[in-house]
């Protein structure tokens, strides 16, 4: 029989293993995702288009909110994270504009 603390300890380790793979995924899904985005500006300023579209932002809020309420994620906190992606967006955006 192990004793508690190396049981602790194993299933400390399985978490973490786990959280470094989900880890990996996200990196790999955020680079994916600003490759398109990265494509997104391009286009915007080929056809001389405004860095941001409050309105897609908006929608694209509301919807990652119903996801994450799906997931039993705090919504509030989707709606942080995807703030952030959008700001870094609108950032690439204006500099493919300059």
């Amino acid at each position: 029989m192990t004793d508690p603390v190396s049981l602790a300890a194993d299933l400390l380790k399985e978490h973490r293993e786990s959280i470094d793979r989900l880890d990996a995924i996200l990196v790999f899904t955020l680079a994916e995702r600003f490759k398109h985005t990265q494509a997104v500006g391009v286009l915007k300023a080929q056809h001389d288009l405004p860095p941001s579209d409050p309105a897609r932002e908006d929608k694209q809020i509301a919807r990652l909110q119903d996801l994450a309420l799906q997931a039993d994620l705090d919504p509030e906190f989707a709606k942080k994270f995807l703030n952030f992606v959008i700001q870094e967006v609108i950032q690439h955006h204006k500099q493919h504009k300059s």
